[in-house]
Protein backbone atom coordinates (compact mmCIF):
# COMPACT_ATOMS: atom_id res chain seq x y z
CA UNK A 1 0.00 0.00 0.00
CA UNK A 2 1.36 3.39 -0.95
CA UNK A 3 1.58 6.15 1.56
CA UNK A 4 0.44 9.32 -0.17
CA UNK A 5 0.92 12.57 1.66
CA UNK A 6 -0.68 15.67 0.29
CA UNK A 7 -0.42 19.19 1.47
CA UNK A 8 -2.80 21.96 0.69
CA UNK A 9 -0.70 24.90 -0.31
CA UNK A 10 -1.64 28.44 -1.06
CA UNK A 11 0.28 30.34 -3.63
CA UNK A 12 2.52 32.96 -2.05
CA UNK A 13 1.03 36.42 -2.11
CA UNK A 14 2.76 39.06 -4.12
CA UNK A 15 2.41 42.60 -2.77
CA UNK A 16 0.77 45.03 -5.17
CA UNK A 17 -0.83 48.45 -5.16
CA UNK A 18 -4.42 47.17 -5.34
CA UNK A 19 -6.81 48.74 -2.86
CA UNK A 20 -9.84 46.86 -1.64
CA UNK A 21 -12.80 48.31 0.13
CA UNK A 22 -14.93 45.89 2.14
CA UNK A 23 -18.22 47.32 0.97
CA UNK A 24 -20.54 44.93 2.84
CA UNK A 25 -20.21 46.57 6.23
CA UNK A 26 -20.65 50.03 4.71
CA UNK A 27 -23.81 48.95 2.87
CA UNK A 28 -25.21 47.41 6.07
CA UNK A 29 -24.48 50.56 8.05
CA UNK A 30 -26.06 52.75 5.35
CA UNK A 31 -29.14 50.48 5.23
CA UNK A 32 -29.82 50.70 8.97
CA UNK A 33 -28.83 54.37 9.06
CA UNK A 34 -31.65 55.07 6.59
CA UNK A 35 -34.12 52.56 8.10
CA UNK A 36 -33.75 54.08 11.57
CA UNK A 37 -33.63 57.65 10.24
CA UNK A 38 -30.29 58.36 11.92
CA UNK A 39 -29.61 61.28 9.57
CA UNK A 40 -32.22 63.28 11.52
CA UNK A 41 -30.92 61.98 14.87
CA UNK A 42 -27.32 63.06 14.27
CA UNK A 43 -27.57 65.71 11.54
CA UNK A 44 -29.06 68.35 13.82
CA UNK A 45 -25.94 68.39 16.00
CA UNK A 46 -23.56 69.76 13.34
CA UNK A 47 -24.32 72.23 10.57
CA UNK A 48 -20.95 73.40 9.23
CA UNK A 49 -17.99 71.61 7.70
CA UNK A 50 -18.01 67.96 6.72
CA UNK A 51 -21.30 66.07 6.92
CA UNK A 52 -21.61 64.45 10.35
CA UNK A 53 -23.75 61.61 8.98
CA UNK A 54 -21.17 60.64 6.35
CA UNK A 55 -18.42 60.73 8.97
CA UNK A 56 -20.45 58.49 11.30
CA UNK A 57 -21.33 56.02 8.55
CA UNK A 58 -17.66 55.84 7.65
CA UNK A 59 -16.48 55.55 11.24
CA UNK A 60 -18.96 52.78 12.15
CA UNK A 61 -18.15 50.93 8.90
CA UNK A 62 -14.46 51.15 9.70
CA UNK A 63 -14.93 49.89 13.26
CA UNK A 64 -16.96 46.92 11.95
CA UNK A 65 -14.30 46.15 9.35
CA UNK A 66 -10.90 46.97 10.84
CA UNK A 67 -11.46 48.16 14.45
CA UNK A 68 -8.14 49.86 15.05
CA UNK A 69 -7.47 53.36 16.40
CA UNK A 70 -9.16 56.60 15.39
CA UNK A 71 -5.88 57.60 13.77
CA UNK A 72 -6.01 54.49 11.58
CA UNK A 73 -9.70 55.17 10.90
CA UNK A 74 -8.68 58.57 9.55
CA UNK A 75 -6.22 56.93 7.16
CA UNK A 76 -8.79 54.36 6.04
CA UNK A 77 -11.53 56.93 5.54
CA UNK A 78 -9.21 59.24 3.57
CA UNK A 79 -8.73 56.70 0.80
CA UNK A 80 -9.98 58.13 -2.47
CA UNK A 81 -12.52 55.33 -2.97
CA UNK A 82 -14.00 55.70 0.52
CA UNK A 83 -14.21 59.49 0.22
CA UNK A 84 -16.12 59.05 -3.05
CA UNK A 85 -18.58 56.55 -1.55
CA UNK A 86 -19.26 58.83 1.43
CA UNK A 87 -19.22 62.02 -0.65
CA UNK A 88 -16.56 63.58 1.60
CA UNK A 89 -13.50 65.72 1.01
CA UNK A 90 -10.15 64.71 2.47
CA UNK A 91 -9.87 65.62 6.17
CA UNK A 92 -7.50 65.48 9.14
CA UNK A 93 -8.00 62.75 11.75
CA UNK A 94 -8.85 65.43 14.35
CA UNK A 95 -12.21 65.72 12.60
CA UNK A 96 -13.05 62.22 13.87
CA UNK A 97 -12.17 63.18 17.44
CA UNK A 98 -14.42 66.25 17.14
CA UNK A 99 -17.15 64.00 15.76
CA UNK A 100 -16.93 61.81 18.85
CA UNK A 101 -16.95 64.92 21.07
CA UNK A 102 -20.21 66.01 19.44
CA UNK A 103 -21.73 62.60 20.21
CA UNK A 104 -20.57 62.79 23.83
CA UNK A 105 -21.92 66.31 24.36
CA UNK A 106 -25.34 65.31 23.04
CA UNK A 107 -25.54 61.70 24.20
CA UNK A 108 -28.78 61.98 26.19
CA UNK A 109 -30.73 63.51 23.31
CA UNK A 110 -29.13 61.15 20.79
CA UNK A 111 -29.95 58.05 22.84
CA UNK A 112 -33.51 59.24 23.36
CA UNK A 113 -33.93 59.88 19.62
CA UNK A 114 -32.44 56.48 18.72
CA UNK A 115 -34.83 54.75 21.14
CA UNK A 116 -37.77 56.65 19.64
CA UNK A 117 -36.73 55.68 16.12
CA UNK A 118 -36.29 52.03 17.13
CA UNK A 119 -39.80 51.91 18.58
CA UNK A 120 -41.29 53.56 15.49
CA UNK A 121 -39.40 51.26 13.07
CA UNK A 122 -40.02 47.99 14.92
CA UNK A 123 -43.13 46.73 16.67
CA UNK A 124 -41.84 45.80 20.11
CA UNK A 125 -44.28 43.79 22.22
CA UNK A 126 -43.25 45.35 25.50
CA UNK A 127 -42.07 48.86 26.24
CA UNK A 128 -41.34 48.46 29.95
CA UNK A 129 -37.72 49.17 30.73
CA UNK A 130 -36.18 47.57 33.80
CA UNK A 131 -33.06 49.19 35.25
CA UNK A 132 -30.76 47.87 37.94
CA UNK A 133 -27.60 49.44 39.35
CA UNK A 134 -24.90 48.04 41.58
CA UNK A 135 -21.38 48.94 42.59
CA UNK A 136 -18.25 46.83 42.68
CA UNK A 137 -15.52 47.56 45.22
CA UNK A 138 -12.00 47.70 43.78
CA UNK A 139 -9.10 46.61 45.94
CA UNK A 140 -6.48 48.14 43.62
CA UNK A 141 -5.69 51.75 42.81
CA UNK A 142 -4.90 51.58 39.09
CA UNK A 143 -8.40 51.73 37.58
CA UNK A 144 -9.22 55.04 35.93
CA UNK A 145 -12.92 54.15 36.11
CA UNK A 146 -12.94 53.75 39.88
CA UNK A 147 -14.36 56.56 42.04
CA UNK A 148 -14.87 57.08 45.76
CA UNK A 149 -18.47 57.25 46.87
CA UNK A 150 -21.23 55.60 48.89
CA UNK A 151 -20.22 51.96 49.40
CA UNK A 152 -22.73 49.22 50.20
CA UNK A 153 -19.72 47.06 51.09
CA UNK A 154 -18.96 49.53 53.92
CA UNK A 155 -15.59 50.34 52.37
CA UNK A 156 -15.65 54.10 51.70
CA UNK A 157 -11.83 53.98 51.63
CA UNK A 158 -11.84 51.86 48.43
CA UNK A 159 -12.51 52.83 44.84
CA UNK A 160 -15.67 51.48 43.26
CA UNK A 161 -17.24 51.13 39.83
CA UNK A 162 -20.98 51.59 39.36
CA UNK A 163 -22.58 49.25 36.82
CA UNK A 164 -26.06 49.57 35.36
CA UNK A 165 -28.09 47.03 33.41
CA UNK A 166 -31.26 47.69 31.46
CA UNK A 167 -33.70 45.46 29.62
CA UNK A 168 -36.72 46.14 27.46
CA UNK A 169 -38.87 43.18 28.51
CA UNK A 170 -40.02 41.64 31.74
CA UNK A 171 -37.48 39.07 32.90
CA UNK A 172 -38.22 35.41 32.25
CA UNK A 173 -37.15 34.54 35.78
CA UNK A 174 -36.26 36.65 38.77
CA UNK A 175 -35.61 35.54 42.31
CA UNK A 176 -34.29 36.96 45.53
CA UNK A 177 -32.35 35.07 48.14
CA UNK A 178 -32.44 35.89 51.87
Amino acid sequence: MMNLKTKIRAFPTIPNKNIYVPIGSMLAVQYFYEKLNFSDVFGKHKSRGLDLNSLLIGLVSYKLTENFSIKEAGKWLNQKEILEILNLDSFHEKVLYRTLEILGRNKEEILSDILGNLFSAYDFEETDINLDWTSITLYGTKSKLGKFGYSRDHRPDKLQITVGVSELKKPIHASSVK
